[in-house]
């Protein structure tokens, strides 16, 4: 992520998709929404797959474990 001052920070974002462009497109909107980023601002490195165990987000870990997801 590129600061307005010109500075950068590296960071790990984990997100659930069915697709490389919908994670993407999450992380481009989870970040542009929380700290009022624009996508020429963010620069992704890699998109990969990582297995439940590699993941540290509790809430991620417990989407994956899940057997059924309702949304109302």
């Amino acid at each position: 992520m590129q600061l307005r001052n010109g500075e950068q920070r590296r960071f790990t974002v984990y997100v659930r998709g069915v697709s490389e462009k919908e994670a993407l497109e999450k992380v481009y909107s989870n970040l542009g929404s929380r700290h009022k980023l624009t996508r020429r601002h963010i620069k992704v490195l890699s998109v990969t797959t990582v297995s439940d165990e590699e993941v540290d987000d509790d809430y991620i870990k417990a989407l994956a474990q899940a057997e059924r997801l309702i949304v109302r």
